[in-house]
């Protein structure tokens, strides 16, 4: 099993409990640079792997599908967590390297554990309350909306479909015992509270 693991903003003290749990027990851990291996030297003794920060496709490329390579060799047989600085699942390079895994090693089982990501580390620092609706985007036009608090899921869908987004994902109380996630078609007709909705055009 691979597990993309996320180690926070930087700083140790910020990483989870469920973190530290799985940079002890793991049979490898890789990290992505001096930056991450600080982060974790205290609970495991991590390998470093090529992550080069450059316009060239080929390379990058290359070094995903390199890593790719070693991780599985631990992988197929064990745990390789794969520990990446914010959230892997946010502008990470781990969705990269995933679908490299994906496509190379498909008999390879992925879990993501998150991390704090960049985005509420910024608002906790410039001690900025965030209430309403917001974008968060990398300079490309964004191609996804992010919906908390979804009371008709079906609902708001209808209205989403319109509007030309095509693909739904619904979440109700996510890490919490009575967990739900549904794909688009099988959305309730109302949610919890603590509900999210993913959608992509």
């Amino acid at each position: 099993m691979l597990i993309g693991l996320g180690l926070g903003p930087g700083d140790r003290d910020l990483l989870t409990l469920r973190a530290v749990k799985l940079l002890k027990g793991a049979d490898a851990v890789f990290v992505p640079g001096k930056m991450a291996y600080e982060l974790v030297e205290e609970y495991c003794k991590p390998e470093v792997l090529d992550y080069p920060m450059v316009d060239d496709e080929a390379v990058i490329a290359d070094s995903l599908i390199r890593n790719a390579g070693r991780i599985a060799q631990v992988a197929r047989s064990g745990t390789a967590v794969l520990g990446i600085i914010g959230d892997p699942s946010f502008y990470s390079t781990f969705s990269r390297q995933c679908e490299i895994m994906l496509s190379h090693y498909p008999d390879i089982e992925i879990d993501v554990q998150p991390g704090v990501s960049s985005i509420t580390a910024f608002a906790s620092r410039a001690r900025l309350s965030i209430n309403g609706g917001f974008i968060v985007t990398d300079g490309e036009n964004p191609d996804s909306l992010i919906m908390l608090k979804v009371k008709r899921p079906r609902e708001v869908v209808e209205n989403l479909k319109d509007q030309g987004y095509k693909d739904f994902v619904l979440s109700e109380r996510v890490f919490l015992d009575d967990e739900r996630i549904y794909s688009a078609d099988e959305l309730p007709e109302t949610s919890d509270y603590f509900s999210i909705l993913y959608a992509r055009k």
